[in-house]
């Protein structure tokens, strides 16, 4: 039970202004821009549009800067946005191997057909402090080449061929939109990966690694991750094809998990899924191995009680603007409800003491 509480607008507005200062910080330092948001920080913009469920560099730069870099604050502001945007249509699904590719390796095959490609990853660096960025020059230029065109085929496609790994589940049923339909539960295969792409990456990574630990039958090795830009195309219905509109950021995993068979199918490989918006391979790979573990019940499997293998808990617990919301709630008055257990256990512990009394 709630009650209002009045009085308190003045202090309200006094917060505001000191979070705008704080905001702003000291003004003797350069103000940092929005340009310089989305081209520096642009692991933490690309985190802020996967779980905004909304590809904008500038408005998850803006969110940054007017969230002071809280991404789960900046996630929540994107989300708002997000629904107050008009809806034209649907685009068509992209073709990730038609992907310009800017980085593509496989632990699979050394050998990677069309070629690995290491790019930009943190993968091969120290992890030292590197005091010469605190200088604030110009870093050495790299010897960078164009991204790769595609088409570059899938590795799993290597392996299907000889039909060592399972064929890709495919479904024509157009799948549900999470972000205008609430989560319904059993949920589909579609509707799992839109809500573990979305969810919060530290927890679904914490996931990944308890399946890796033991606690889900989850032993995976990447077949491929990639990260490039896809065209996003779009039906015009007047024009009879499809137009292309834009282009978009993405990160896919598919991991090669352990196998299966039976007594009238042979063994083979079985898949996890990724795809992320941005740079976001550990996310990726992450959400690939969640999703192989949910898929216990598809493949015949046992369920051994490990908490990724939980749809529910999954599903319920991942995306972090509801669990803030639920979690920064108890910060609100709850005076009523308080003043009423008190009295409770007053009240109980006037009765013990009666008792204790009563029987010496």
């Amino acid at each position: 039970m709630y009650v209002a509480v009045k009085g308190g607008e003045r202090a309200i507005d006094n917060a505001h202004a000191w979070l705008a200062e704080e905001r702003r910080g000291d003004p003797g330092v350069t103000e940092m821009s929005i340009d310089q948001i989305r081209e520096q920080l642009k692991l933490a913009v690309n985190r802020v549009m996967a779980e905004g469920s909304l590809y904008d560099p500038d408005l998850a730069a803006l969110a940054i800067k007017q969230s002071l870099g809280d991404l789960i604050e900046a996630v929540f502001l994107i989300r708002a946005y997000r629904t107050t945007l008009p809806r034209f249509g649907a685009s068509n699904p992209v073709d990730t191997a038609a992907m310009a590719i800017d980085r593509r390796i496989s632990a699979t095959f050394k050998d990677l057909p069309g070629g690995q490609v290491l790019g930009p990853t943190f993968d091969y660096t120290h992890r030292l402090l590197d005091f010469k960025l605190a200088a604030e020059g110009l870093p050495p230029a790299a010897a960078t080449a164009p991204a790769t065109p595609g088409p570059v085929p899938h590795v799993t496609d290597f392996l299907n061929r000889d039909g060592l790994i399972e064929t890709a589940p495919t479904d024509d049923t157009p799948p549900p939109d999470l972000t205008r339909e609430p989560l319904e539960l059993p949920a589909s295969r579609a509707l799992r990966l839109q809500a573990i792409t979305r969810g919060d990456e530290g927890f679904i990574l914490s996931l990944a690694y308890s399946t890796q630990r033991g606690y889900g039958r989850t032993h995976a090795f990447v077949g491929e991750l990639r990260i490039g830009r896809v065209a996003v195309e779009m039906d015009i219905p007047e024009l009879g094809f499809a137009v292309e509109i834009g282009e978009v950021e993405l990160t896919e995993c598919e991991t090669v998990n352990q196998f299966k068979g039976s007594r009238t199918e042979p063994p083979q490989f079985t898949r996890g899924y990724g795809l992320v918006f941005g740079q976001s391979e550990r996310k990726a790979i992450a959400m690939s191995l969640v999703d192989r573990a949910l898929r216990w019940q598809e493949l015949g499997e046992d369920y051994i009680g490990a908490p990724a293998q939980d749809e529910e808990f999954v599903l319920s617990h991942c995306d972090n603007i509801q669990a803030t919301g639920f979690l920064e709630h108890i910060k609100l008055p709850h005076y009523v409800d308080f003043q009423a257990e008190l009295q409770m256990v007053r009240h109980l512990r006037a009765e013990a003491t009666a008792l204790a009394e009563a029987a010496e």
